[in-house]
């Protein structure tokens, strides 16, 4: 494996200054209903408010702004799940350079119709995220495009780490923060800026039971290759990468906990967004609601800030899921 890298406090209020006036300071709200079931206060991160529907315009933009003129003109490329695309293509159009994003055949339409229209070139290549890194990397070296990766870029981290500072300003007493995990860029960031502020802080991460990458990374001492399903928790979908320089090591030494969820779990917490919070949050941006409702938190003293991470999903799906299915990917996954 590469050299372990990392990303400092220093590193994320650098972020901060950067990005300031280009993505939103996202509310921080009370959730009444979820206090009364944990006893404790749980506030509610609205990152699903973000310009792009999701956490990630924070990296994109930090890295996009991070890079020099010259190799803004020559474009940008990156795998993604859906969410970092969007957030990449608005990031490189702002600052009039062009992206490439490179997904596969498990990306929702409506987050692949988004990315197109906001001016990006779309290559949908296989079925697993490791396939459309790949083509990232053939065309890299072809194009000499400049790749600026989902999740395991020190620039990515800092930016989502932005997240974690606006937390801790918002709710300065918290005793846990409970993060959507995937490749570990948006919980490497936070668990990094509120440890920092906070060291006595729990920064738990959230996912998917199918296809955890990250959890059976840690768990195995190094990252490991995963089998990709379809999920209600798309977002939190693919690999963390053989060759993980920043984002593993991370996530094993900051976040206090890792915790599976399933698809009724993640139904469930969509459900309570919409019935009780009135939010319409896409299955990664519920896992944190979810694992409350479902007990699988050990509550040791609030507050408790729970990360909704994003809001594209598509709107067919949502109302399937309000409708009462638990499980819309059962077949596929058997």
């Amino acid at each position: 494996m590469s050299a372990f890298l990392t990303v400092t406090i220093e590193d994320i209020e650098a972020a901060a200054r950067r990005i300031s006036g280009r993505v939103l300071r996202t509310p921080l709200v009370t959730s009444t209903s979820l206090s009364k079931l944990c006893g404790v206060p749980v506030g509610l991160k609205l990152e699903h408010h973000q310009t792009t529907g999701s956490f990630k315009l924070r990296g994109a933009t930090n890295a996009v702004l991070s890079l020099s003129a010259e190799a803004r003109a020559r474009g940008v490329i990156a795998a993604s799940t859906g969410n970092h695309g969007r957030a990449l293509a608005h990031a490189a159009r702002t600052q009039g350079s062009v992206a490439t994003i490179c997904m596969s055949h498990l990306v929702p339409e409506n987050k692949v119709s988004e990315i197109r229209r906001l001016g990006a070139d779309v290559r949908i290549v296989g079925s697993s995220q490791d396939e459309a890194q790949d083509e990232v990397e053939r065309l890299v070296a072809e194009k000499g495009l400049v790749m600026v990766p989902p999740f395991d870029d020190a620039a990515v981290v800092a930016g989502q780490g932005t997240l974690g500072l606006e937390i801790v300003e918002q709710m300065p007493d918290l005793t846990a923060v409970l993060v959507p995990l995937s490749g570990g860029g948006l919980a490497a960031g936070v668990a990094a800026a509120v440890k920092a502020r906070k060291p006595a802080t729990r920064v738990i991460g959230l996912t998917m039971e199918r296809g955890a990458a990250m959890k059976a990374s840690v768990v195995a001492g190094r990252p490991v290759l995963v089998e990709e399903y379809q999920s209600l928790a798309d977002s939190l979908g693919g690999g963390i990468g053989l060759d993980n320089r920043l984002t593993f090591r991370m996530c094993s030494e900051l976040l206090d906990e890792i915790i599976l969820l399933t698809e009724a779990e993640i139904a469930a917490g969509m459900r309570h967004a919409y019935a009780e919070e009135r939010e319409i949050v896409e299955g990664a941006g519920a896992v944190g609601m979810a694992a409350l409702l479902a007990g699988k938190i050990k509550i040791a003293g609030g507050p408790i800030a729970v990360i909704l991470s994003g809001r594209n999903v598509d709107m067919g799906l949502h109302l399937r899921v309000m409708n009462g299915e638990t499980d819309p990917f059962r077949e596929e996954a058997a």
